[in-house]
């Protein structure tokens, strides 16, 4: 069901972030790394939810074989997360001040947006191009990711005491640290059903 554009973004963007994530894992979980070490649960659902709002939701913005509603949709995301990670990188490693509630309320706005774009829509519906089932599955996919990286965010920042900012300031759970194991734990069991699908999805999308 995609098109030969659309399989070559995907493919290549996933090829992409797998190397990304190798290389920041490495990078990260040196001793004294701004930000602090970073677990394997929260280094797949970093990257995976790069893939899938920035890349994935981009690429099929432009897929003539959805519905227009979709398309727009994922592109109005897509547009979104894109102009959200300039701003997070910049408040990140510039100025230094970034702060887990701004990521809540753009989430947040983004949950608001998708859902009233999907409600206001006439031809949700509507199955065209081989996707019968997968473009209603995806946007609630999408829908179960925004939710989860609020709880995500929510829970880390209880976790370090907002303790996010300065040179000092922590961003990502680590591996062998006692209070991040309630969210990797929660982290690996939501990463198991969302990789999983858009695996299935990918796997339909390029056969068909």
């Amino acid at each position: 069901m995609f098109q030969l554009t659309t399989r070559i973004a995907l493919g290549s963007s996933v090829g992409l972030c797998v190397v990304a994530a190798l290389w920041f894992r490495h990078q990260q979980n040196r001793a004294h790394a701004l930000g602090g070490k970073i677990s394997n649960p929260k280094l797949l659902w970093l990257f995976f939810a790069i893939w899938f709002w920035l890349f994935e939701c981009a690429a099929l913005a432009f897929e003539p074989s959805l519905p227009l509603t979709y398309r727009i949709i994922f592109g109005v995301h897509a547009a979104s997360m894109w102009l959200r990670g300039a701003v997070e990188m910049f408040m990140l490693y510039v100025t230094k001040n970034w702060r887990p509630p701004i990521g809540i309320t753009h989430d947040v706005v983004c949950l608001l947006t998708v859902l009233g774009l999907a409600f206001h829509s006439n031809n949700l519906g509507e199955r065209s191009g081989g996707w019968g089932l997968f473009a209603p599955a995806l946007l609630v996919m999408l829908v179960f990711s925004l939710l989860v990286e609020v709880l995500y965010a929510y829970l880390f920042f209880q976790a370090v005491e907002g303790k996010t900012t300065g040179d000092k300031g922590i961003w990502f759970a680590s591996e062998d640290e006692a209070r991040f194991r309630r969210i990797n734990r929660i982290t690996a069991s939501f990463n198991a059903p969302q990789v999983l699908f858009q695996l299935v999805l990918l796997v339909a999308g390029f056969v068909q």
